[in-house]
């Protein structure tokens, strides 16, 4: 992932320039008040103070546009076992998840919509999903940002399919493992900041190979909205 990079100022030289500047801009126009002024004047004066004294605007990741809700995801491939240690630098940055314990199995993500990549002639895959087949959370590396989410729980009652997964033959010694699913986002970081505490809705056709390998085919719409 791809972190912008901040420059940290020394203490005592903290709004020094923005002190300088706007003195400067105060003197100018104390000036100007003596002596006669044009519109195309006033309105470079009073332009170029409007900016210098606007707030300061969020740092996000170089080239990457933030994402629009909801945007859509495909997961597709084989999945990956991540032996223990072996997981991404920094744990991508969150603290909800350990993607360094071994539990986590890895498969790419292509964009589908509303994100960066979605509008290319040929897609190309964008980052790296985490899912424990063990366990109930999952992680995906995005381009400016990462996500951590948790599944639901199955509600008592819930037809077959919801949460959970239905097995179908594949004919060959396989099944196709279908269903869908609901995710609470824990954790968003980057670009993908206003999806904290949103929601995932997967649509997923899982092929369990013959020779026990898993091929996912999964749609994920990510949204700020809580699941009802």
């Amino acid at each position: 992932m791809n972190y912008t990079e901040q420059c940290e100022v020394p203490s005592d030289q903290r709004g020094v320039g923005f002190r300088k500047d706007a003195l400067m801009i105060a003197n100018e126009v104390s000036r100007i008040r003596q002596e006669p002024i044009d519109d195309r004047r006033r309105a470079l004066i009073g332009g170029a103070a409007a900016a210098l004294l606007a707030p300061p605007r969020l740092l996000l990741p170089d080239d990457v546009d933030v994402p629009t809700n909801p945007f859509i995801l495909l997961l597709k491939g084989i999945y990956q076992p991540v032996p223990a240690g072996k997981g991404p630098e920094s744990n991508l940055g969150l603290t909800t998840v350990n993607l360094n314990d071994g539990s986590y199995s890895t498969t790419l993500i292509y964009p589908v919509f509303g994100i960066d990549g979605a509008n290319g002639p040929k897609k190309k895959a964008i980052g790296t999903f985490y899912v424990q087949f063990a366990g109930n959370l999952c992680a995906y590396d995005l381009p400016g940002g990462a996500i951590a989410m948790s599944f639901n729980s199955v509600p008592a009652g819930a037809p077959p399919g919801f949460n959970g997964q239905v097995a179908f033959t594949d004919g060959n010694g396989g099944f196709y493992l279908e269903g869908t699913f609901e995710l609470a986002i824990l954790e968003a970081t980057g670009v993908y900041q206003s999806f904290n505490g949103g929601h995932n809705h997967m649509v997923d056709r899982l092929h369990q190979l013959a020779n026990g390998q898993f091929d996912e085919f999964c749609f994920c719409n990510i949204s700020q909205y809580d699941f009802p």
